[in-house]
């Protein structure tokens, strides 16, 4: 069953965040990942506007998924995010 990484991301400094969005497309690939959205633009329909980057990414299970995010090459990106940025990352199983 597939699997869902949903993060939203208030980025502070974009130059240092661009450091990061370009390690992570070829680590999610590698597990198996694609992603769904990725920063585009995001519309809210209902509740709080919403100004923040909305990336979601699918992986092929939860296994997958949480492989991806202990990779030790991903755990070093998400050091670089972190840095550039604060957010909230969501792991959720589809349906």
């Amino acid at each position: 069953m597939s699997a869902y990484i949903v993060g939203t991301v208030s980025i502070s400094d974009p130059e240092t965040y661009k450091k990061y969005t370009a390690k992570t497309p070829a680590l999610i690939a590698k597990h198996g990942g694609k992603f769904i959205a990725r920063g585009g633009d995001v519309q809210t329909l209902e509740g709080e506007e919403f100004n923040d980057r909305l990336v979601i990414i699918e992986f092929p299970s939860q296994q997958a998924l949480h492989d991806w995010y202990n990779d030790p090459d991903y755990q070093d990106a998400i050091k670089i995010r972190q840095s550039a940025s604060v957010g909230r990352v969501l792991a959720v199983e589809g349906c």
